[in-house]
C-alpha cells in the first residue's frame, strides 16, 4: 500500500499544542449552561402537560365502553335497595305511629322511578341521528354533531382561504413598501380579537344582514357561523401564506422576469407553486382554528343538531356541544363520558389531519415542485 505524503504550507506557522487544546476544550459559561437547562426543562414540562391533558381526556372517556348498568347513582331508588330510614319522611308527635304502620312500599311508590342507564345502550346510540342527552330514552348521536362541524368548517375555509391567500399575494408581491407596512400589521392584529367579540358581531350584525339579503327564516345558521369563523381564520392563513411567499428565493423572481415574464405571471406561475407547501400548511392551520372554535359556534350557528345539507339551517358543532353542556352535566354520568369522547374525537381528528399533511401530502407536494 503506497503512502501518501502530505505537503504542508511552510509559510503559515503550525498551531501550538496549547492553542489546539484550547480549541478542543470548550470554555464553560454558566449563563449559556443555565439558559440551556431552563429551555430544556420548559420544553419537557410543556410536552408533559400536553400529554397529561390528553391522558386525562382519554381516561374520562373509558367508562363509556364499560358495560356498567349501575352508572346512575339514583338508580337504586327504583329497586328499593335504599335503607328504610332514608325513604321515610320526617315526622313529629303522634304522626309517627301512623306512618310506622304504613307499608314500606307506599313510601317507595310515591317517588318517581329512575331508570338505570346502561353504557352498552349509550354506545348503541352513538351512530344515530339524534342528539337527545336529556330524555326518558337518552340518545347520544354524534353523526349530526360531526356533520355540522364539517359543514361549518368547509364554509369558513371557502370564505377564508381565497381572501387570505390573495391578500398575502398582493402584500408580498404587488403592494408598495409603505402600504405593505400598514396592511400586514393590521391583518395580524385581527388574530388578537377575542372569539366572543367575533361571535357577538355575527350575532348582532351578520345574522340580520344575511337574513335581509337572502330572505331565509332563521337568523342563526351554519352560513352565518361559517362567515364568522372565516374572520377568525383569515389572519392565521394570511400570516403564514405571506411568510411562505416571502421565503421564496429572490433568484426565482429575477430569473422569471429576466426571461420576459410579467410580474403577474411570475406571481401565479412561479412564486405561488414554489410556496405551495407553506400555503398548504397555512390552510391546515386555518382548518384547525375553525374546527376547534367554540364561542363563535355557540353564538352564531343556532345550536340545533340537524343533519341537512342546506347551509342556511342551524347546526351544532362538537366543540360547541362541550362548551354548552359540560357545566351542567352530572359528574361521572354517561352524558359526562360522551362529552369527553367528543373531546377525544376532536384531538384524534386534528392529530390525524396534521400527520397526513406533514408526512404524506407535504412531501408529495415538495417532490412535485422539485420535479422528482
Amino acid at each position: 500500500m503506497r503512502k501518501v505524503k502530505t505537503i504542508t504550507d511552510t509559510g503559515s506557522p503550525a498551531p501550538t499544542t496549547e492553542f489546539a487544546a484550547g480549541i478542543k476544550k470548550k470554555q464553560f459559561r454558566f449563563g449559556d449552561w443555565f439558559a440551556e437547562k431552563i429551555i430544556r426543562v420548559v420544553a419537557f414540562l410543556s410536552i408533559t402537560f400536553v400529554a397529561l391533558i390528553f391522558i386525562f381526556v382519554f381516561r374520562e372517556t373509558l367508562p363509556i365502553f364499560k358495560n356498567n348498568t349501575d352508572k346512575n347513582p339514583q338508580s337504586n331508588i327504583s329497586t328499593g335497595t335504599l335503607e328504610d330510614e332514608a325513604l321515610k319522611p320526617e315526622t313529629y308527635g303522634a304522626a309517627v305511629e301512623d306512618i310506622s304502620t304504613a307499608p314500606a312500599d307506599e313510601t317507595v311508590s310515591e317517588m318517581p322511578p329512575v331508570a338505570a342507564e346502561s353504557n352498552h345502550g349509550a354506545l348503541s346510540t352513538l351512530l344515530s341521528k339524534d342528539w337527545l342527552p336529556v330524555s326518558d330514552r337518552p340518545r347520544y348521536g354524534l353523526v349530526p354533531l360531526f356533520f355540522g362541524t364539517l359543514k361549518v368548517t368547509l364554509l369558513a375555509i371557502l370564505f377564508a382561504a381565497p381572501i387570505a391567500i390573495l391578500a398575502a399575494i398582493y402584500t408580498a408581491l404587488f403592494a408598495p413598501r409603505r402600504i405593505r407596512e400598514i396592511i400586514k400589521p393590521a391583518v395580524e392584529l385581527l388574530a388578537g380579537i377575542p372569539s366572543v367579540v367575533i361571535g357577538f358581531f355575527a350575532l348582532m350584525v351578520l345574522a340580520s344582514f344575511f337574513q335581509d339579503l337572502f330572505g331565509y327564516s332563521g337568523r342563526l345558521n351554519g352560513f352565518v357561523g361559517g362567515v364568522a369563523m372565516a374572520l377568525a381564520a383569515i389572519p392565521v392563513i394570511y400570516t403564514l401564506t405571506e411568510d411562505a411567499l416571502s421565503a421564496v428565493p429572490r433568484t426565482y423572481i429575477e430569473a422569471s422576469l429576466g426571461l420576459g415574464a410579467s410580474l403577474r405571471q411570475t406571481a401565479f406561475q412561479v412564486i405561488l407553486p414554489a410556496a405551495t407547501p407553506g400555503i398548504f400548511a397555512a390552510v391546515l392551520l386555518g382548518i384547525g382554528r375553525v374546527f376547534g372554535e367554540t364561542m363563535i359556534a355557540l353564538m352564531a350557528t343556532g345550536n340545533a343538531a340537524l343533519l341537512t345539507l342546506n347551509p342556511f339551517d342551524s347546526v351544532r358543532t362538537l366543540s360547541a356541544t362541550i362548551g354548552a353542556e359540560m357545566a351542567e352535566v352530572v359528574f361521572g354520568d354517561t352524558h359526562y363520558s360522551v362529552l369527553f369522547l367528543i373531546g377525544s374525537l376532536l384531538f384524534i381528528f386534528t392529530f390525524t389531519l396534521n400527520a397526513l399533511a406533514e408526512f404524506y401530502f407535504r412531501n408529495r407536494i415538495i417532490r412535485r415542485v422539485q420535479g422528482k
